[in-house]
């Protein structure tokens, strides 16, 4: 089959098109038809190698991980799908490779595509939408009256944040650029903080949870708007020990996350807010609750461009330049 293969680590270097045997179905595995993929700059940084310590996938191997397609076989142990059925699915760390013809998927991880979008409106979903929901249900449990600051309003994880966050009763503040203020208010923002004319920090207090998708001085900033008892979540870094652990890494790595978020760590204990690192994880039932909403018009997806196959590269580098509004998606059939 036809695939995005990544040789060797390299910072921008283009993928490969070419040749790779077709996924080996497990007994839990369904093997899925791409018709679409969504892209992540979590693509372009497994390919620069800056997760290999945490992701050590040996190359050659197929990037991607964001599916929408048709089911063409399933594993022995299967129960919730069949052939023909139509799904969506970000594939779980150590099976990603959606830049490609074929996949295989264990069935965990998939649920069944919302009826009232299109494959590429599908694959823009998964994992900015697993990220949102377990950053604001999962670990901030947002609840109504609460107040909630989402950074890069306009990206694809916050296009998804914003209306899952109306959705479950909070105001919601966010950041963009003066270009994109129309779109996150159409979204359901009530605060917009245009960051090249306003500083959000003076602008903005006693809030309940941020959604960090930023780094540096943007995160050291984001403690100044929390209220006491007030959660920091951060899905850019840096990773702290509890995440370490989750992982499951080795001493000296859990020493280097412990080192590298200690003073955002001092700092939020000094003005008891709790900070923590999200690194999301595929989960079928999750996305399962996703389409729900999907369903009911609650959450629509905001998609910038789609490409054919042929130009993964070029797609993969227009994620790159940071200046999407929502997803970039990849059109395979």
């Amino acid at each position: 089959m036809k695939a995005f293969i990544v040789d060797r680590y390299r910072k921008k270097g283009a993928l490969r098109f070419g040749e790779v045997p077709q996924p080996t179905l497990r007994d839990n595995d369904i093997l899925v038809e791409v018709h679409a993929t969504g892209l992540n700059l979590l693509d372009s940084k497994i390919r620069d190698g800056e997760f290999k310590l945490i992701l050590p996938y040996r190359p050659p191997f197929v990037l991607g991980h964001d599916v929408a397609g048709r089911v063409v076989r399933v594993g022995s142990n299967v129960r919730r799908f069949k052939p023909g059925d139509e799904i969506y699915a970000r594939p779980r760390d150590g099976q990603v490779g959606t830049f490609a013809e074929f996949i295989a998927v264990n069935e965990g991880d998939v649920a069944l595509k919302p009826r009232n979008l299109t494959m590429e409106e599908a694959a823009s979903l998964p994992l900015v939408g697993l990220t949102a929901w377990q950053v604001l249900v999962e670990r901030a449990g947002l609840r109504a009256g609460q107040k909630v600051l989402i950074h890069a309003g306009s990206g694809g994880v916050g296009t998804f944040a914003i209306q899952l966050a109306k959705h479950l009763g909070a105001t919601v503040a966010t950041t963009t650029s003066t270009a994109n203020v129309a779109l996150v208010e159409g979204l359901g923002a009530d605060v917009v903080i245009d960051y090249k004319t306003q500083d959000f920090e003076k602008r903005l207090s006693g809030y309940d949870v941020v959604l960090s998708s930023l780094g540096g001085d943007t995160l050291q900033k984001s403690l100044n708007v929390l209220k006491p008892g007030g959660k920091l979540i951060s899905i850019s870094g840096p990773p702290d020990p509890h995440f370490a652990r989750e992982q499951g890494l080795n001493w000296l790595l859990r020493q280097v996350m412990r080192a590298l978020s200690l003073g955002v760590r001092r700092k939020a204990r000094s003005a008891r807010i709790d900070y923590s690192f999200v690194f999301m994880r595929a989960d079928g039932e999750q996305l399962r609750q996703i389409t729900s909403l999907v369903e009911a018009g609650i959450i629509r997806p905001v998609i910038d461009r789609v490409f054919q196959f042929e130009e993964t590269n070029d797609a993969l580098a227009y994620v790159e330049t940071g200046r999407a509004r929502g997803k970039v998606v990849v059109k395979l059939r």
